[in-house]
């Protein structure tokens, strides 16, 4: 039930129906006592409810008869007056309304889905028969109106219905309350798996006020039909156990929810409420629910519905004027409820209390920016040539309702008067005035909305008469000339004077294909305005023809297309930009790649040490934008010592490269002293952290003696090596030791291995087991399983460990392999 049409109770008996100034008739019906003030208000509310209901009926009705007059001209090839008599004396013949013939006009024309299950419908359903014609059909009770007449309404209702609550009271009025349903909801499915009741006809406020939000994962009816993508047919509530909107006042009775999908998308469900158990439908009511659901969908993909659950900014529903808000909500017209502005106790302005949901501002604002503004803010203009502030001010006074028909509604949106005409009604109801309005027709809202598109778009529309020389600009292309109304409009033949003259050879090309070829024509100049400012246009026109072939009237549009144009200039320059910038960035990666691969290059010359084996490999980051400062380093010192190092420096790029060189230099020079492992870490820590850039790194550093196959080793924040006996695989010791460069004195702890005949020591850098989805000592643990079951010669061995490494990080890797022999 819409809140118009909520039952008003004396508030000194709001339980008894049969006392005090509302009181039953002989009849049984209700009755107001207008000699009290409640009363009076009631009797008025339910006399315009009377004249809405009426109204809307007739606007149906009418709206079909014109369909089906715009089909017999077609059909008949005749004038619309012609056609009009044509309807009428076929009504006649048949013995039925004109509706009704207008509907049997449609159906046969349409011959779509509604036809056949209206069709079906008055067969099966209501074993076919006409209503008597001797009442109109508006006033004929529900039941008695023929189901194509019905259905059709219920159609003509949802696509002319500005938002999806207005379907839902239409489908509920022409369609559903014929079937004995006593409640429709239609909810709409968010993208996170939510519920919104869009619309509603049947419950009360507070009950659709509760059900108008359902989260993600609530089993509901709707819910099942969502999820099913298929209708629910349910015999009664009750006995499925869902919860639904309605069902404490109508828990037992039946209930159907259909997907309302269309393009094999569903936007929604369509719930219908019946009072009883519901038995088994014929499948004509099936099709025509079905064809109901359709209908919504086409609803739900057109509006967007919007609700905000924040009602902070909206104005206090004062007490006299409730029940004034509740009647604007159920009008099918703009309607605005104002209550008197008063400043020192005089009368300065009306505030605008409230507006419907079928408000529709002349100036094309939200309903968000005219709500709770004062009237002649909101429309200053009303107090000017429409007299309509002043109408509203004498109904206010003297309590006489006030009717216009085409009156004009001004507003001004940037300075610029936006007008419409409309049929005016104002009424006072207590203390508050109530203002509607009905835009005069859709001619005149398609002139709207071609004023606000061409305001939106800065277009100006021209016509040049080539025959008088009389040329006609709107408001808009005198602003984008920069020239006002009184200095006339440019003739086609002055453009060139009025453009760079770089431009002159494009605006000749297009006035020889516009008026010498006698084709449409564009083209882009810039304009320079009286004002010293150029701007970039872009016109467009196309000639009108006589009998003989000859241009006679010019039409078309001047667009300004600045923004446009600069925005295409700064796009160029940065993809200009962006195109050197990844050419330097090529460039470098190529020298960091080339720098790398000519100190380390990936296959290496094996070293030739007495009774030992040595191998090493070397492989690169896959990216090369990824180059890194990976390093090793085997060689024989002068002392019969053998270096063994690998090292990782911070960072990618040719920074990290350079960095590699130095310290792979650096540790070189300083072996030859004959210093430990320990002591020349201790020394590489002081190159990477004074004379390098503050660089860091990790690095392991070993000295093996071949005499006594012993092995000192120190390591600075490295990964510590592996040794390989037997079968069996483990890590050394992890021993103490800062990464290089991080601090400027640093002390590395030395540890010694004693190394076996066919012992295997590996020492390499983390990206050959580094991996983002696990662990380093998962990591650690598939590495010391590889090398258990390697192969026999050293070199295979390291072949292996590549081949099966397990790292997704696209890091350089470094491997150097002793074996004792």
């Amino acid at each position: 039930m819409s809140p118009s049409e909520q039952h008003i109770e004396h508030p000194e008996h709001p339980g008894d129906a049969g006392a005090g100034p509302d009181g039953p008739s002989p009849d049984g019906q209700h009755t107001l006592d207008v000699s009290y003030p409640v009363g009076k208000l009631a009797a008025t509310v339910e006399r315009l409810r009377q004249e809405v209901r009426a109204a809307q009926a007739e606007a149906d009705g009418r709206a079909l008869i014109e369909l089906a007059k715009g089909i017999l001209v077609e059909r008949l090839g005749c004038g619309p007056a012609q056609a009009a008599r044509q309807l009428a004396e076929l009504a006649d013949q048949a013995k039925v309304t004109p509706l009704e013939l207008a509907v049997d006009v449609i159906n046969q024309s349409a011959r779509d889905r509604l036809s056949e299950i209206t069709g079906a419908f008055l067969a099966g359903a209501q074993g076919g028969g006409s209503p008597p014609a001797d009442r109109p059909e508006a006033e004929r009770p529900e039941a008695e109106r023929a189901p194509a007449v019905r259905l059709r309404e219920a159609e003509s209702g949802a696509l002319a219905a500005p938002d999806t609550q207005a379907v839902a009271d239409s489908l509920f009025h022409h369609a559903l309350t014929p079937l004995g349903a006593v409640a429709v909801a239609i909810w709409t499915a968010r993208s996170d798996g939510s519920l919104t009741l869009a619309g509603s006809a049947g419950f009360t406020p507070a009950e659709a006020g509760r059900w108008h939000y359902v989260p993600p994962g609530v089993k509901t009816v709707a819910r099942t039909c969502l999820t099913e993508r298929a209708g629910q047919w349910i015999g009664s509530l009750s006995a499925t156990g869902l919860p639904s909107i309605g069902q404490h006042h109508h828990p037992d009775g039946g209930r159907a929810a259909l997907p309302a999908g269309t393009g094999g998308r569903v936007h929604g469900v369509l719930e219908v409420v019946w009072a009883t158990p519901l038995p088994p439908q014929s499948p004509q009511v099936v099709r025509q629910v079905e064809a109901l659901a359709e209908l919504c969908a086409h609803t739900l993909e057109t509006y967007a519905f919007v609700h905000d659950d924040e009602n902070a900014s909206e104005p206090r529903v004062l007490p006299d004027a409730a029940e004034l808000v509740d009647l604007a909500d159920g009008l099918h017209d703009p309607a605005l409820v104002l209550v008197p502005y008063t400043l020192d106790g005089q009368l300065v302005d009306f505030r605008i209390h409230h507006v419907n949901s079928r408000f529709l501002d002349p100036a094309g604002r939200p309903r968000g920016l005219v709500s709770g503004a004062l009237l002649l803010e909101a429309y200053p203009m009303a107090a000017g040539e429409s007299e309509l502030f002043q109408r509203v001010e004498r109904v206010y006074a003297t309590g006489e309702p006030f009717r216009a028909q085409r009156m004009s509604l001004t507003a001004l949106v940037d300075q610029v008067p936006l007008a419409a005409v409309a049929d005016i009604s104002i009424s006072r109801h207590g203390g508050s005035v109530l203002l509607i309005w009905r835009i005069e027709d859709e001619t005149a809202r398609l002139a709207s909305l071609l004023q606000h598109a061409q305001r939106l778009g800065r277009i100006g529309g021209f016509e040049e008469n080539l025959l008088t020389g009389e040329i006609t600009w709107n408001g808009q292309l005198f602003s984008l000339y920069g020239r006002s109304p009184a200095s006339g409009p440019v003739p086609l033949e002055e453009l060139a004077a009025h453009a760079h003259p770089d431009d002159a050879v494009a605006i000749g090309r297009f006035l020889r294909t516009l008026l010498h070829h006698r084709r449409a024509a564009s083209a882009a100049f810039r304009l320079q305005r009286p004002d010293e400012v150029t701007r970039h246009i872009r016109v467009v026109a196309e000639p009108v023809l006589d009998a003989d072939g000859r241009p006679f009237v010019v039409r078309g549009a001047y667009q300004d297309i600045s923004a446009q144009h600069w925005t295409e200039v700064a796009l160029a320059a940065t993809r200009d930009q962006l195109a050197h910038s990844e050419q330097q960035a090529t460039e470098r990666n190529r020298l960091t790649l080339q720098l790398q691969h000519a100190i380390m290059p990936p296959t290496h010359v094996p070293l030739k040490a007495p009774g030992l084996d040595v191998a090493v490999r070397y492989r690169p980051a896959e990216t090369e934008q990824l180059v890194g400062g990976d390093w090793y380093d085997a060689v024989v010192l002068p002392s019969g010592l053998v270096l063994l190092c690998v090292g990782d420096v911070a960072g990618h790029g040719i920074e990290a490269a350079t960095s590699m060189v130095v310290l792979r230099n650096a540790l070189r020079g300083l072996a030859v002293t004959g210093a430990g492992p320990g002591q020349l870490l201790s020394w590489l820590n002081s190159v990477a952290h004074h004379l390098s850039g503050s660089i860091t790194a990790t690095a392991v550093c070993g000295l093996y003696d071949p005499a006594t196959r012993t092995l000192r080793w120190a390591r600075a924040g490295h990964l510590p090596p592996v040794l390989v006996r037997d079968t069996e695989a483990v890590s050394l010791p992890l021993l103490k030791g800062l990464l290089l460069g991080a601090v400027p004195e640093v002390a590395y702890a030395e540890d010694e291995v004693q190394l076996a005949a066919e012992d295997t020591l590996l020492m390499y850098t983390d990206g050959l087991i580094e991996r983002r989805d696990r662990t380093m000592e998962e990591s650690m643990t598939q590495l010391l399983t590889t090398v258990r079951a390697a192969p026999c010669t050293l070199d295979q061995q390291l072949d292996r460990l590549l081949t099966y490494s397990r790292s997704d990080t696209d890091d350089d890797t470094c491997i150097i392999g002793i074996r004792v022999a």
